[in-house]
């Protein structure tokens, strides 16, 4: 929670207005709570929803995996962004608009090795969304997948230089993707700008692989 209010800080001190709201996004009656809070607390209906939250990812063996590890995926990638969008529904149906944006991966299209529980999970949010923007779209509500390549970030700090180094090279643009790269793309997918764009699976991987 700590990280989280330095983030509302930040946010604050750069002219934004933010809060942080704890949640289990796992949990249906905790999802619906959150939900409420953030429009009681920002004194908004919701209408912009980013599919964002992960768990440790072990990449393991099949035969190290059991169903569990699945289950552990499927848990942040499918279970917590159907309960998210559940609560948010009745607002973005009310207002007649929406945008919701799922955070895939790359991995989708290459298929890791030793990382199938990760890699399955995250295919599937490719069947939600389109099936979501198909859904929804009566309702002015936009679906759309974001697949971010390698993105350094503090959790990789175990990483090796050499590993990042070789990844980089087999990048197109030959640099390794920023935060804000991929966070721009959310930002243009939250906007108008983007009012008749749903239902695509877009790559922000400095052309590492190509949309599917």
């Amino acid at each position: 929670m700590q990280e989280a209010e330095e983030v509302v800080r930040e946010i604050k001190a750069n002219g934004g207005n933010a809060a942080a709201i704890q949640a289990n996004v796992t949990n249906e009656e905790d999802v619906f709570r959150f939900v409420q809070e953030a429009e009681r607390v920002s004194g908004l209906r919701v209408s912009i929803l980013v599919n964002n939250a992960t768990g440790p990812q072990p990449e393991l063996s099949m035969e190290d995996l059991n169903w569990e590890d699945y289950e552990d995926q499927l848990n942040f990638f499918v279970k917590a962004p159907f309960f998210l969008m559940k609560a948010c529904l009745s607002s973005m149906k009310e207002q007649k608009k929406g945008s919701v944006i799922n955070i895939g991966s790359e991995v989708v299209q290459l298929g890791n090795g030793h990382f199938s529980n990760y890699v399955t999970a995250k295919s599937a949010m490719l069947g939600m969304t389109r099936s979501w923007a198909s859904e929804f779209g009566e309702y002015g509500i936009r679906v759309n997948l974001l697949n971010p390549g390698f993105i350094p970030v503090e959790r990789h700090a175990g990483v090796s230089g050499e590993a990042i180094d070789q990844y980089r090279m087999s990048i197109p643009l030959k640099r390794m993707g920023l935060p804000e790269d991929a966070a721009n793309t959310v930002a243009y997918l939250a906007s108008e700008e983007s009012s008749f764009i749903t239902g695509q699976s877009i790559s922000v991987n400095g052309g590492h692989t190509y949309g599917i």
